[in-house]
């Protein structure tokens, strides 16, 4: 009977230990749809005329991040997509396309990481790959990447132990010389605010 008693306690003990360590879990995956809002501030074309006349649409993407506890209140947050195509325009008429592949990698302080709701502040930098610039019948390029810094502020909202809401703004600084095979006539700053939404799961 002891020996059976000591066996269920014993039992007992690690099956609380894995339920902790579930809980503890530092890894927390997010899906969210996200809206691209790009700044669309520009040099004059040529160094004459209006600035701001190059724009870059503004979409809705797809967006998945995967964050690490480090502690209960400090994570690290990768912000992933595939490339993005968006419409460049000058003075309202569009002269073609790019895709950009934008990692994002922020350090994050949580603010309330067992309560209900778990607000949170971030910042990092970002490395914006620009492809396939189809610009003015290939007489336009951009610069191949961009480096910039990012900022984010947000908050989870925990419907149970695993699965949690999620509200997340950023902005990033996103920047490119345009070029013709001569010269630069430009510079664009793209620098979007990232208003997302979605769902997260704490494994």
């Amino acid at each position: 009977m002891k020996k059976l008693t000591l066996v269920i306690a014993l039992a007992a003990i690690g099956f609380t230990s894995a339920s902790v360590m579930a809980q503890e879990s530092p890894w927390l995956v997010r899906a969210r749809a996200v809206d691209v809002l790009t700044s669309n501030k520009s040099d004059p074309v040529g160094g004459v005329g209006a600035a701001d006349l190059i724009t870059v649409q503004k979409k809705v993407i797809p967006e998945v991040d995967f964050s690490y506890f480090i502690t209960k209140n400090w994570a690290t947050e990768l912000v992933l997509t595939y490339p993005q195509k968006h419409d460049v325009y000058l003075a309202g008429t569009q002269i073609g396309s790019v895709k950009q592949l934008p990692p994002t990698l922020t350090v994050q302080y949580h603010f309330m990481p067992q309560e209900k709701f778990s607000p949170y502040l971030g910042a990092g930098i970002n490395y914006t790959r620009f492809s396939k610039v189809d610009l003015a019948g290939g007489t336009i390029t951009l610069d191949n990447s961009s480096f910039g810094y990012a900022v984010q502020g947000g908050f989870d909202y925990k419907l149970d132990k695993n699965w949690a809401l999620n509200f997340d703004l950023k902005y990033v600084d996103m920047q490119s010389d345009v070029h013709t095979t001569a010269a630069k006539i430009s510079h664009i700053e793209i620098s979007p605010w990232l208003l997302g939404v979605g769902i997260g799961y704490r494994f």
